[in-house]
């Protein structure tokens, strides 16, 4: 008799889990709540799914675990070979987006990565029930019992949780298959929204809505700090952007762990020398001229005036102490915050089963045999652009591949 595999969540690791269960020769179901799966897929990217990054720095994902641990899971399927899995097995050619260091489909539709991953799926003989809720996960002998809302119970040899995390909760995202996972037993490390916006009251910056450029953020904390340089947008609500994005879950945190995370902005590819240079007494220009060059309009003179600058001075008349305190707010100035856009706009959720609870190459439960965990429910995440889709696609086929397998997982750790 086959061996049967139940995977709850058709997302990204959990269909990606149900196609190695599958090819494992596991008889395999995949159980989503919602009626099409995967809807996170389709988010992404701005609608053209940025499937996975161009290369791969191990040191950029973040959790509270081992970092040893994260590593190895995340060598259990490299990089070439997730690309070579969509290109060969899916049939989904990438491309490569060298400013952004992304790798799209060369169609730029997130829906065909969505739906060559379910296809593949079904290809492979998973079968696929959508609108179906999961209420509860629990072991029995010989295997485990998963509770339907509405139906009648499925008993499994295996089980996969893939239910994803709270980030974007109208793609089905709710926190339930953590909650499933924390009455288990498992260590759980608080979440907490990252890869999300930040609020701001600050009415110097209230006029710059809709500017965007390139700036490198750090995110100062007693117990973490974290520092990114990319694209920021100035919002009408606060900041976006992905320099943002990639420190939000310092300033998150900290604001359950006070003090409240300092955040500091280098608003051009400038440093302190080269600004010395360019503010120079030498330089024939106005200090609104020298800013100008680097910055948009807008934010030069709101900058210029938080260093109490007149922007329209000749540097040749600018004192010393003037040319120091204009310095320090285009290098390390400072951005005022207020809050967050949680989990309503965040990309992934922080926390989750600490990951010295499963077993690295397996993804098996140390707790209990026969269960597997994957995805955004484990306790790590990466920057923006791919990372957290590799870190799906790695720990689903991971799980899957252990989960069909005859000898239980534990044992093909050791």
């Amino acid at each position: 008799m086959k061996r049967r595999v139940i995977v709850i969540g058709a997302g990204a690791a959990g269909t990606m889990a149900a196609i190695f269960a599958a090819r494992g020769g596991a008889e395999t179901i995949l159980l989503e709540r919602t009626r099409d799966g995967g809807r996170k897929i389709l988010i992404s990217g701005g609608g053209r799914c940025n499937v996975l990054p161009i290369a791969l720095d191990e040191t950029r994902f973040v959790t509270d675990s081992s970092p040893n641990t994260l590593r190895k899971i995340l060598r259990s399927w490299p990089l070439a070979e997730q690309v070579r899995f969509f290109e060969e097995q899916l049939a989904i050619p990438l491309v490569e987006e060298h400013e952004s260091g992304k790798r799209f489909p060369a169609s730029h539709r997130a829906r065909d990565v969505r739906d060559g991953l379910l296809a593949h799926a079904r290809e492979s003989g998973v079968d696929i029930r959508f609108d179906t809720l999961v209420s509860d996960v629990a072991p029995q002998e010989g295997g485990w019992r998963v509770s339907i809302a509405g139906s009648t119970g499925l008993d499994t040899d295996a089980v996969i949780v893939a239910t994803g995390g709270l980030s974007v909760p109208n793609t089905g995202s709710d926190g339930a298959g953590l909650g499933i996972l924390a009455a288990l037993g498992h260590t759980m490390h608080p979440t907490y929204a990252a890869l999300t916006p930040l609020t701001a009251d600050a009415p110097q910056f209230a006029a710059l809505s809709g500017i965007s450029l390139t700036v490198t953020l750090t995110a100062h904390h007693p117990n973490r700090s974290a520092t990114a340089t990319g694209g920021f947008l100035f919002t009408h609500r606060g900041y976006s952007g992905p320099a943002v994005l990639n420190v939000s879950h310092v300033a998150v945190r900290s604001r359950v762990e006070p003090p409240l995370a300092r955040l500091t902005a280098r608003w051009s590819p400038l440093g302190e020398a080269e600004w010395e240079r360019a503010l120079g007494p030498q330089a024939s220009r106005t200090v609104q001229g020298a800013l100008r060059a680097e910055l948009p309009d807008r934010l030069a003179a709101v900058l210029a005036a938080m260093a109490e600058v007149d922007p329209l001075r000749s540097l040749a008349d600018l004192r010393r102490d003037e040319r120091r305190r204009l310095i320090e707010v285009l290098v390390r100035g400072s951005l005022p915050w207020s809050g967050d856009e949680g989990y309503r706009k965040a990309e992934v959720t922080g926390g989750g089963v600490a990951l010295a609870d499963v077993h690295p190459r397996t993804l098996e439960s140390r707790r209990h045999a026969g269960l597997y965990l994957c995805g955004e429910v484990l306790d790590a995440f990466g920057p923006i652009g791919g990372y957290n889709f590799c870190w799906a696609w790695a720990t689903g086929r991971a799980a899957g591949t252990a989960a069909a397998a005859a000898v239980g997982a534990a044992t093909a750790e050791r």
